[in-house]
């Protein structure tokens, strides 16, 4: 049975964060107005392929989604994450919104 992935908020260091194993995961983004945009995802090399960035991402959108912001994907995981999430496109800032539907 895999460990639950618990990603926490990081309001001071504007960053989502998993722990596990003695490493550290991350999501990093700044606010601008009323836009959030998502910078870098971070995942160590021995956290990978357990879904962390996947759980990263998910808990940065839903934030985005709870708090009304408009999403700037500038980390390419998290904008392919989008590309395969079509729930979540409507949140994407339509000046970078290139190449979603």
């Amino acid at each position: 049975m895999s460990t639950p992935i618990e990603v926490v908020h990081n309001a001071d260091h504007q960053r989502f964060e998993v722990q596990q194993d003695g490493h550290l995961a991350v999501l990093d983004y700044r606010r601008a107005g009323n836009q959030i945009i998502f910078t870098h995802t971070g995942v160590p090399g021995e956290l990978e392929g357990r879904g962390i960035g996947s759980a990263l991402a998910k808990a940065g959108l839903a934030y985005a989604r709870e708090n009304g912001l408009e999403v700037v994907p500038l980390c390419p995981f998290v904008r392919s994450y989008i590309e395969r999430k079509p729930e979540y496109q409507d949140m994407v800032s339509k000046a970078s919104s290139g190449g979603f539907a």
